[in-house]
């Protein structure tokens, strides 16, 4: 029986950064029977225009409740005057699969890549030249990433993997869903501590035995 956990996610995901953290400390310590699943929720579909001012205003707000909850984790609001902000984060999932295509090592790679560029480098990972910057940062073919960012090929896999996240109930980001035969639980999120994850993942294990 397959024993797998679900990290539905967005690369541009003010909470998912601020998740970082307790998710690599759970993942690292997950049994070897569990299998983990990356899959990209999409938390905003592809829009050119700028971002209304309301909204910067309380994205730039919830970045400030992250820094209050989650010791550690810092954000660089230089972005809200160095960038043009657009409400996209569908381009940074496109390229978190163009990496993918080149080494499944590098989804984890390239999302914490886009993730420190945004968060704490003030750039813009809505736009695809950025991204392309990010791929070469992190040793990609740049030839072969430009072509996989805009294919077609990429947007299915992300529409598939997004329709994937909402058959698993995955509705806000980031989350966790174990998969145990046919049996599917969700696993609540603690930003601060990987233990209560793993006593409840270990848990399911035990009732599936």
């Amino acid at each position: 029986m397959k024993n797998e956990l679900f990290y539905i996610h967005d690369p541009m995901c003010s909470w998912c950064w601020g998740f970082a953290g307790a998710a690599k400390q759970l993942f690292n310590s997950l049994p070897g029977s569990v299998t983990v699943h990356r899959l990209l929720g999409g938390l905003a579909a592809d829009n050119d225009q700028p971002m209304p001012l309301e909204l910067q205003k309380s994205i730039q707000e919830n970045w400030r409740r992250i820094e209050n909850k989650i010791s550690g984790v810092k954000f660089n609001f230089d972005f809200w005057s160095v960038c043009q902000p657009r409400r996209s984060t569908y381009p940074a999932c496109r390229a978190v699969i163009a990496a993918r295509l080149q080494g499944d090592e590098y989804d984890e790679t390239m999302t914490a890549r886009i993730q420190q560029a945004y968060y704490e480098e003030a750039r813009n990972p809505s736009d695809n030249e950025t991204l392309i910057e990010l791929a070469i940062d992190i040793g990609l073919d740049q030839h072969r990433f430009r072509s996989d960012l805009v294919a077609e090929a990429s947007q299915k896999i992300l529409m598939d993997e997004i329709q994937l996240s909402r058959e698993l109930h995955a509705d806000s980001f980031p989350s966790l869903v174990f998969k145990a035969g046919d049996s599917v639980w969700p696993v609540a999120i603690d930003y601060l501590d990987a233990s209560p994850m793993l006593e409840l993942i270990e848990m399911f294990l035990e009732m599936e035995e």
